[in-house]
């Protein structure tokens, strides 16, 4: 019996690699990276597809080189990614100041208004997300308020039954690990950091979260780390 269909929007990190190795066995999966000009494009193509391979799903690259242009994001611009200690990852007004400096305009919008359109060409009955709670305390558009309202949006306007899934929806990063580890998630073809180098840089905000989620699990994270003087 053939299994219904989903599709995934995969960055490659750690949230989408856990929410889509949740899924893989429920679901005949179309995963889709978006290359958007960010600095990290083509290591997360390169996970992505790595983490396809390992759970034997379809995946597809789709380029979006205006979306660079919008805003003055970090990640797709020549200002400086901003760092942060492991101390000031749970203050919010720091957290908020450097979420601006990283903010992709309309980004999941973007990914998931796209992600409905290959649902419904391909008959998908879900698209599967990685947002999470962590994320959400500074990007909104990972939050469940989002999530709900987007759901809302797919039940008026989609002329197919289709529903977002987002099982990372009420948890933080050590629990993502957590959960990863128990589904035998390929959390060592990951890649989390803002900056595209072969290494994880280890001190963007997105590296340190990774840490921190590993270290406070109690799990040894087996991608590395750009040695730091």
């Amino acid at each position: 019996m053939s299994k219904p269909k989903a599709i995934s929007v995969l960055s490659g990190g750690l949230d989408s690699t856990v929410a889509t190795a949740y899924f893989k066995d429920k679901y005949d999966i179309q995963a889709l990276t978006f290359d958007y000009g960010q600095r990290s494009a083509r290591m997360e193509i390169i996970s992505a597809r790595k983490i396809c391979e390992k759970l034997d799903i379809k995946h597809l690259v789709v380029e979006l080189p205006w979306l660079k242009y919008l805003g003055k994001s970090a990640l797709t611009s020549d200002e400086e990614v901003p760092q942060l200690e492991l101390d000031e990852l749970d203050q919010k007004e720091v957290c908020d100041e450097t979420a601006q400096k990283v903010w992709v305009p309309g980004r999941n919008i973007v990914f998931t208004a796209i992600a409905t359109s290959y649902a419904e060409d391909s008959g998908a009955e879900k698209i599967i997300v990685g947002w999470d709670l962590e994320e959400a305390a500074t990007f909104p558009d990972n939050s469940k308020e989002f999530l709900d309202a987007y759901n809302n949006v797919l039940e008026i306007g989609s002329i197919n039954d289709l529903e977002i899934e987002a099982p990372l929806i009420d948890k933080n990063k050590k629990e993502i690990v957590q959960l990863g580890v128990k589904i035998d998630a390929p959390l060592d073809l990951s890649y989390s950091c803002y900056l595209g180098e072969e290494l994880h840089c280890g001190v963007c905000e997105s590296c340190m979260r990774r840490k921190r989620a590993f270290e406070s699990a109690g799990i040894v994270d087996e991608v590395d780390f750009r040695k730091i003087d």
